[in-house]
This record gives C-alpha cells, sequence and structure tokens, in this order.
C-alpha cells in the first residue's frame, strides 16, 4: 500500500500538468463508483496530496484516488491490466489501476484536515500530541496508522518510527513519558521526508533498519509479529525497544 511520500511523489510528477490546468479530452476505466461524464471537458484546477490519497481537483468536484494494497498508475502509458479510471489531456495521460475512486463535491478544504497530513507544510505536532492524549489506552502501533491522527503513515513508517524512537508497538498511548510521545511525532514527520527522498533515489530498502530485516540496525534479533487491535505486522526488536507498559 503507498504510504503518503509515494502519494508526494505522484503529485510531484504531475507538476507540469497543475501548471497547465489542463481540459479532460477522454474519460477512459471501468469504475463506476463515479460518473465520468462529469469529467469531460472540464479543467483540472490542481492535482493535491492528503496522506495516502491523490487528489484531481475540479472547480465544484474532486476525484479521490486511494491506491489501496495493489493499486498502481503510469503516466503516458498503458499495460494490459483493465484500467480503473484513464484521464487523456492534449498532451499527457494519466492512468490509473485497480485502486479506490471516489467523488467528493464542493470545496476540497471542507473533507481535509491539513493540519493532520504528516508531509504537509501545515503538518501541526501540537494537534498530534492532542489526539494521541484521546487515544490513552491504545497501543502506540495502532495509532500510528490512525490517519485522523497521522495522515500518510503507514506499516514500514510505523515500524522505523517505534525503532528510531525505541519504543515496543505494544506500548500504550498513557504509558509512554510525554517527551517520549512528542519525540515519536516528530520523528513521523521525519522519517516520512527521509523515505521521500529515499524512495526518489531508490534506496529506501537499503535503509531499512528493522522493517523486513532478521537483525536490527544494532544486529539484534528482529521478530515478526501482527500486533494490536489492528493486528498489522510489526517488526519488533525487543532488545531495542522499550515496551512501557509491560510491568
Amino acid at each position: 500500500m503507498p504510504e503518503g511520500p509515494s502519494i508526494v511523489i505522484l503529485k510531484d510528477l504531475v507538476a507540469g500538468l497543475r501548471l497547465r490546468k489542463p481540459e479532460v479530452l477522454e474519460v477512459t476505466g471501468n469504475v463506476t463508483t463515479i460518473d465520468k461524464n462529469r469529467l469531460l471537458h472540464r479543467k483540472v484546477n490542481d492535482f493535491k496530496s492528503w496522506g495516502k490519497h491523490f487528489l484531481i481537483c475540479f472547480d465544484d468536484f474532486t476525484v479521490r484516488i486511494h491506491f489501496m494494497l495493489f493499486g498502481t498508475y503510469l503516466i503516458n502509458d498503458s499495460k494490459k491490466t483493465p484500467i480503473k479510471l484513464g484521464l487523456t489531456f492534449k498532451n499527457d495521460q494519466l492512468n490509473f489501476y485497480t485502486c479506490k475512486i471516489d467523488l467528493l463535491e464542493g470545496d476540497i478544504n471542507q473533507h481535509y484536515d491539513w493540519k493532520s497530513d504528516v508531509m504537509s507544510t501545515s503538518w501541526d505536532p501540537k494537534l498530534a500530541l492532542k489526539k494521541l492524549k484521546e487515544t490513552a489506552s491504545s497501543y502506540i502501533c495502532d495509532v500510528l496508522l490512525d490517519q485522523k491522527i497521522f495522515g500518510g503513515v503507514g506499516n514500514i513508517i510505523k515500524n522505523e518510527v517505534l525503532y528510531r524512537t525505541k519504543v515496543h508497538p505494544l506500548s500504550k498511548i498513557e504509558d509512554i513519558p510525554l517527551a517520549k510521545l512528542k519525540e515519536i511525532i516528530s520523528e513521523s514527520q521525519r522519517y516520512s521526508f527521509d523515505f521521500l527522498a529515499w524512495k526518489k533515489e531508490n534506496t529506501l530498502s537499503k535503509r531499512w533498519e528493522v522493517y523486513l530485516q532478521k537483525k536490527c540496525a544494532a544486529d539484534h534479533e528482529v521478530t515478526k509479529q501482527e500486533l494490536g487491535k489492528t493486528h498489522r505486522q510489526c517488526y519488533v526488536c525487543d532488545f531495542c525497544q522499550r515496551n512501557y507498559s509491560k510491568k
């Protein structure tokens, strides 16, 4: 599943299109959740990203694309996989595959709180801390995946952030010291931008310190477990990462 930084890369790739505000000349694909004809001969005002969502903004509505687990896209190219949504402009084409597509009515700012997107310039760590405290009995591994708090954070970022901050995934918010919670919040944004840079230079997987690793960066054994209420995969070094809830 693409995480926030990967969606930012897509947004950057279509930056030239954004500047030209192109008219949609043809709409293809097997999407049934939106009226494709509504997009035809309309001009795109902007391309945005929020968390794991790619947003194609028109005057009075926005097409939201969520790539889920297996979604992909191609720019000025196509493949044999059935197209979910294809947009043809004068000089360019965008094709989206195996993704979830919705239409959001009205002003996009009414649908999203940009302060909750770790990749946004409006990201608000104080708001994140406030929301964290409201989930006191939750495990940190679950809360880091809560898109209303950490928009854009996925399983890779979650695992790497918890290893960087030396916190065990099954630590509950109420048991983690305030300074450590602030460190987790800060590291979530910092690692997301590291992820972005490493993804662009194609070195991301070489930089993982715990995710998909048998040994952590400190050469200790890593265990793979499905933890928390979300039962998402966690890669844990019991030597390096402290469980603040374990008495």
